[in-house]
């Protein structure tokens, strides 16, 4: 019984770890199996919802255009591009690093809207309370606004003439291929006029320094050597960041 005894406890502790390493086999999730296939279509029903999936998928393919053409990307990236040529510091920052800013800062502004999209849209849709068509029209009102407050009327007469529709009694009549032209224009056009208002204190700094190397007879060194580290010691005594990114900020209306 002595010897018995050791046996059956090293037995027990044997079976213990094997079905603790069981259960912590069975917790992890097993990986998901994604498969795809072409059968043929046996109902009406299957061709639809081909299509809607090909249709999704198109509309994911086209993410990037809209996300530039419709929020306020285009103008955040062109400012910024402004600066960085203004400022003469070739590829400091980085592409990468204007692009990866715009972005967030796009979503910063868009928040509001995106928040109200999947509130009135997207939760009801998954929800099964609004068809897709329902869902499409809920989503497009706070996006068609948000363009529309900042597009001028001229640009949107522009493409109402274009496009031979009758004068819309209000915005709502407008539609969305006309909206987007029109807002890409008038985004365009507001970003070049901050851009303009960036280069010129820089370009003041440029002329000054051309100016007393001209008198002081160094026409052999480039101006803009010199002029640059004074260009970056004023643009960081000003906290220059600070005023572009709250004028882009409040620029949105």
């Amino acid at each position: 019984m002595k010897v018995r005894k050791p046996l059956l406890l090293a037995a027990a502790l044997v079976l213990v770890c094997a079905g603790a390493a069981v259960a912590q086999t069975t917790q992890v999730p097993a990986l998901p199996k994604i498969t795809v296939g072409l059968d043929p279509a046996k109902k009406p029903q299957d061709v639809a919802q081909s299509l809607q999936i090909l249709i999704f998928m198109t509309v994911l393919s086209l993410a990037p255009g809209f996300l530039i053409m419709m929020t306020g990307f285009t103008r955040i990236v062109i400012v910024l591009g402004f600066l960085r040529n203004a400022l003469g510091t070739q590829q400091m920052p980085p592409n990468q690093v204007l692009l990866s800013f715009s972005l967030f800062l796009t979503i910063l502004i868009m928040a509001p809207i995106f928040i109200k999209i999947n509130d009135e849209a997207l939760q009801p849709y998954m929800n099964g309370k609004l068809t897709q068509a329902q869902a499409f029209e809920k989503a497009s009102r706070p996006i068609r606004d948000f363009m529309l407050r900042q597009t001028r009327e001229k640009d949107l007469a522009l493409f109402v003439k274009v496009a031979k529709l009758k004068r819309p009694r209000n915005a709502n009549d407008l539609p969305l291929y006309v909206v987007i032209p029109s807002f890409a224009i008038s985004e365009l056009k507001t970003a070049f006029e901050m851009g303009v208002a960036l280069f010129i204190p820089f370009l003041v700094v440029d002329m000054v320094i051309a100016t007393i190397l001209m008198s002081m007879g160094m026409m052999m060194l480039p101006p803009v050597l010199i002029s640059l580290p004074f260009k970056i010691l004023l643009f960081v005594m000003v906290d220059g960041w600070h005023l572009v990114v709250r004028s882009l900020v409040t620029s949105f209306k």
